[in-house]
């Protein structure tokens, strides 16, 4: 049996893989496994592409052609699989080691063409996850300021207080107080 591997841009949590799973058997496809950002399907027959990226662009999706654009979505879903999705010990390794094992990549080569594609670096997109994952723990009100720093690897409190107020121009404590809902969705974190 023959398979094709799609790429899907957008597929940020487990209930992406889902609509995307359902939404394949629904075209006639068999499915062989979907992960964040890709799905495997049994190529037997002609795969439809237009009629594959309009069921996908319906539901928040977009196909992925180009081998390059698919490598920044691979690295973009390594950042929001360490930062959203991972426990605390994950977020204490060295970030760009993580992400060129995960695309399987030189990390400068990726560093490049992220930077050349998305008009702003790695770490920058690190940051604004980060920061997104801290409205999210804030909005809890399960975790202290310091347990969020810890988990998330910041240095200190401090740190995290800092880089918070930078990127949003509130203050961890304010934030909670206010608690209006000024986070983002995943695919939408970006300058």
């Amino acid at each position: 049996m023959a398979t094709k591997k799609i790429y899907i841009k957008n597929m940020v949590c487990d209930r992406c893989k889902k609509v995307v799973s359902e939404e394949l058997q629904k075209l006639g496809y068999t499915v062989l496994q979907v992960g964040l950002g890709e799905a495997e399907i049994a190529s037997d027959h002609n795969i439809d592409e237009n009629k594959l990226r309009e069921v996908l662009e319906s539901n928040g999706f977009e196909l992925l052609d180009d081998r390059k654009t698919q490598l920044i979505e691979k690295v973009k879903l390594a950042i929001i699989e360490l930062v959203h999705q991972t426990g605390e010990q994950e977020l204490h390794v060295n970030t760009s080691d993580y992400i060129a094992q995960k695309v399987g990549l030189d990390y400068n080569y990726l560093s490049s063409l992220f930077s050349s594609f998305e008009g702003t670096t790695i770490e920058k997109y690190l940051i604004l996850q980060r920061v997104e994952r801290v409205k999210e723990l804030l909005v809890y009100d399960e975790l202290s300021l310091k347990e969020i720093a810890y988990k998330l690897g910041y240095s200190s409190v401090a740190h995290l207080s800092n880089q918070f107020k930078k990127i949003t121009g509130l203050t961890p404590s304010y934030f909670k107080q206010v608690k209006t809902n000024k986070r983002k969705t995943l695919d939408k974190v970006q300058d």
